[in-house]
């Protein structure tokens, strides 16, 4: 699964417009963090396809970066998020960037970007 760091302006219709084009190649987006500071915007998306995705971006002129993501469930209690990220930080993974997917019966799976994925496996499952 690939995250795309995409740098849009702080102005209004710069989602609206990225949103469009991706629609407008089938892309859906299945999950999304954004924030601003400034005049500068910072979207993190997760689609469903990624090359046509990137073929978007890339033909629009946008800045953006791709980042291997990896998914982990964790229980919809107080403390779980710590008890995950103790775990990590325990085999020396640092958490780049994390966002909700969707909830599940069994809780709340997220998305991770982590700077060693391989050392995440264990503890992401």
């Amino acid at each position: 699964m690939i995250e795309f760091s995409v740098q849009l302006a702080n102005k209004p219709g710069q989602l609206a417009t990225l949103a469009r084009e991706l629609g407008e190649a089938q892309v859906n987006v299945r999950s999304l963090a954004a924030i601003t500071n400034g005049p500068d915007g910072l979207v993190k998306l997760v689609v469903d396809r990624d090359a046509e995705a990137r073929g978007v971006l890339e033909r629009a002129g946008l800045s953006f970066e791709e980042h291997r993501v990896i998914t982990a469930t964790l229980k919809d209690k107080p403390g779980a998020l710590a008890e995950f990220a103790e775990a990590l930080a325990n085999v020396g993974v640092n958490i780049e960037g994390i966002y909700l997917l969707n909830s599940e019966d069994d809780g709340l799976r997220f998305a991770l970007a982590v700077d060693d994925v391989e050392a995440a496996q264990p503890v992401t499952g």
